[in-house]
C-alpha cells in the first residue's frame, strides 16, 4: 500500500462543487493538507465548521484568485492545484465583473503563479463547463471534446471560462488536465435560485446530462489517489481535455429538468410555467459522447438524477407541505412574480430588450406567436420534435450522433500531420500559416489565421482536439456566429440548429454591460 500523503492547494472551496470536494478530501488519509483561499468568508466558514474534525489540516489564506500574491502563497509547497474558483450564473449576470475576474483573469494569475515554480511544479486540475459548447438543438443533442465552442450571447459566464480554459491549454505548466463540469444537481440549488430569472432560462428542448456535487467531487478524489499510487498514465489523462457527465441514465431535458424541481411541491411544468415564461433558445447543454472516458478510467459515476432527488426530497421533507396547496396559488406566489426580475425573458419583453428577445426569441414577434397551451408546444421528451413530427426520444438519448471534425478526431494522436491542421484550418475558412508541422506534436507552437484573416498561435491540440478557434468572442464581449457560420463549415453544422440562414446579427456588450445587437 502507498502511504504518500500529499498537500493540496484547493480555490473555489466554498462553491457548489468546492464545497463538496472539500469534505471529500479532508476526510481522506493521503491528505495531510488542504490549502484554500478564502474569497468567501462567510462560505468558507461554513465549509470548515462542517469539517472541523479534520481542521489541523486546513490552512486559510484570505484572498482573490485575481491577486498574484495571494495565488503564490495558496500554492506554495503544494503536490495539487485544483482550480474550481467562478463566478457562475446568476452571479455572473449580476455582477459581471466577478465572472471576468474570476473565470478569465483568475487562470492567467494561476498559471503565471504556477509556471513560476521550477522544482516540484503542482500538479493543475482546472474545472470549466459544459457551457462554452454553447445551446445545442435537436439536430446535434450530443457533443464532445473537440466540438466547436459556439457560445451562448450574452452568456458572459461561459464566454470568460472559454477564454479562462485557452489560457490553461497554452500555458507551459507541465501537468495539467482541463476537465469540462457538465450541468450539476447539488443540494441548495432550489434555495439559491428560486428568486432568479434564470430558472427560465433553461429551454424546454435542452439536452442536459447531469452529475451530481458528490458524484463530481469522488472524480477529482479518485484521480489524485490514482496518481499517487501511480497508476495514471500522463499520456492518457496528463494535457488531456475531458468531458464531466453523468452518464446515459442522468441524460434528460429541460422539460425533465423542470418537471424534478417541482415534484417536491407536488407540481409539473404545466402546472407553474406557461409556454412563454421559458426561454426557445440560447441556453448551454449537451448530451455526452464521449463521456465514458473519465468513467473508464476513475469510475465515479453512479448516483443518478433519480437517486438525487429522492435523496432530495426525504431530506427536504418540508417542501412537500406545498402539496396541500392550490397549485394556482402557489404559480401567483412563488413563480409569478420573478417574471418581473431584470433576468427573465418576459421582463425583457416589457422592457424592448430587443437585443436579448432576439438572442433567446429570435425576436418579440416570435415570443408573441409561442403557444398558448402546452398541448400545442413541441417537446422532445414526450416525443414530439421540434417541427411536431413523432420523435423517438428514448433511442435519440442511447445512440450518440458526431459531427464532422474535418480531421479523424479518433485516430492516433501521435500520427496527427499537417494536412489534418490544414484541413481543419480551411474548413473554419481559415488557413495554416506554419509551414511544417512534426507529426504527432501535439503542443507545437504553430500559426492560423482564420476567416477575417487574423493571424493567431495555438497548439493544434487547442484547435482540433479541444475546439478552439479565434474569434471576436475571445477578444470582446461579443458574439459574431451569424456571420462567421456562413464561411466556416464546423461552426455551421451546430449553429443553424438553431438559428436561421438568414440571420445576420452582431451581439455585444457595451461598456456597462447592456446588451446591444446590430444588423450586418
Amino acid at each position: 500500500m502507498n502511504n504518500k500523503k500529499v498537500k493540496i492547494a484547493l480555490l473555489g472551496a466554498s462553491g457548489n462543487m468546492g464545497a463538496y470536494l472539500f469534505s471529500c478530501l479532508a476526510k481522506e488519509e493521503f491528505v495531510s493538507e488542504l490549502q484554500i483561499l478564502n474569497h468567501d468568508p462567510k462560505g468558507t466558514r461554513k465549509i470548515i465548521r462542517k469539517n472541523r474534525k479534520y481542521s489541523e489540516k486546513f490552512i486559510v489564506i484570505d484572498g482573490s484568485i485575481a491577486e498574484i500574491d495571494k495565488v503564490r502563497e495558496v500554492i506554495r509547497g503544494v503536490d495539487y492545484v485544483l482550480n474550481l474558483a467562478a463566478a457562475i450564473p446568476p452571479e455572473s449576470d449580476k455582477y459581471p465583473n466577478h465572472a471576468i475576474e474570476a473565470n478569465e483573469v483568475g487562470p492567467k494569475i494561476l498559471v503565471q503563479a504556477i509556471e513560476e515554480v521550477k522544482d516540484n511544479q503542482p500538479k493543475l486540475i482546472h474545472i470549466s463547463t459544459m457551457g462554452i459548447y454553447g445551446d445545442r438543438g435537436q439536430g446535434h443533442l450530443f457533443g464532445e471534446v473537440g466540438d466547436p465552442l459556439l457560445i451562448s450571447p450574452f452568456d458572459l459566464y461561459a464566454l470568460t471560462k472559454m477564454r479562462g480554459e485557452f489560457t490553461i491549454l497554452e500555458s507551459d505548466v507541465k501537468y495539467w488536465t482541463v476537465i469540462r463540469q457538465t450541468a450539476m444537481f447539488y443540494d441548495e440549488m432550489l434555495s439559491r435560485n428560486k428568486n432568479d430569472g434564470l430558472m427560465f432560462h433553461t429551454c424546454v428542448n435542452s439536452p442536459l446530462e447531469w452529475s451530481t456535487g458528490s458524484m463530481s467531487a469522488l472524480l477529482i478524489r479518485n484521480i489524485i489517489k490514482k496518481d499517487i499510487d501511480g497508476d495514471l498514465n500522463f499520456d492518457n489523462f496528463w494535457k488531456h481535455c475531458f468531458n464531466l457527465g453523468g452518464g446515459e441514465a442522468n441524460r434528460i431535458t429541460g422539460y425533465e429538468t423542470v418537471c424534478y424541481g417541482f415534484k417536491c411541491i407536488g407540481a409539473q411544468l404545466f402546472d407553474m410555467f406557461e409556454p412563454n415564461y421559458v426561454s426557445l433558445r440560447n441556453f448551454h447543454g449537451v448530451w455526452f459522447s464521449d463521456g465514458q472516458k473519465l468513467e473508464e478510467l476513475f469510475h465515479y459515476q453512479g448516483e443518478t438524477v433519480e437517486d438525487f432527488w429522492n435523496a432530495f426530497n426525504k431530506k427536504h421533507w418540508y417542501f412537500g407541505i406545498a402539496k396541500i396547496l392550490p397549485k394556482k396559488w402557489l404559480k401567483a406566489m412563488a413563480i409569478k412574480p420573478i417574471l418581473d426580475d431584470s433576468n427573465a425573458p418576459m421582463y425583457w419583453y416589457k422592457h424592448k430588450d430587443e437585443a436579448r428577445m432576439l438572442a433567446y426569441f429570435n425576436g418579440s414577434n416570435i415570443f408573441e406567436s409561442l403557444p398558448k397551451s402546452w398541448k400545442d408546444y413541441n417537446i422532445l421528451a414526450l416525443g414530439k420534435d421540434c417541427n411536431g413530427n413523432a420523435f423517438d426520444y428514448e433511442y435519440t438519448k442511447h445512440n450518440p450522433t458526431r459531427i464532422n471534425h474535418y480531421f479523424d478526431i479518433d485516430k492516433d494522436r501521435k500520427l496527427l500531420d499537417i494536412n489534418d491542421l490544414r484541413n481543419v484550418a480551411e474548413a473554419h475558412g481559415g488557413k495554416l500559416i506554419s509551414s511544417t508541422f512534426k507529426t504527432g506534436d501535439i503542443f507545437a507552437k504553430v500559426e492560423w489565421e482564420n476567416s477575417d484573416g487574423e493571424r493567431f498561435i495555438a497548439c493544434p491540440h487547442t484547435v482540433l482536439y479541444c475546439g478552439h478557434w479565434l474569434n471576436i468572442s475571445y477578444k470582446e464581449h461579443a458574439w459574431d456566429f451569424d456571420r462567421l457560420s456562413k464561411k466556416d463549415k464546423i461552426y455551421a453544422q451546430i449553429w443553424y440548429d438553431q438559428h436561421d440562414k438568414n440571420e445576420d446579427r452582431f451581439y455585444y456588450f457595451d461598456q456597462d454591460f447592456n446588451a446591444h445587437y446590430k444588423n450586418i
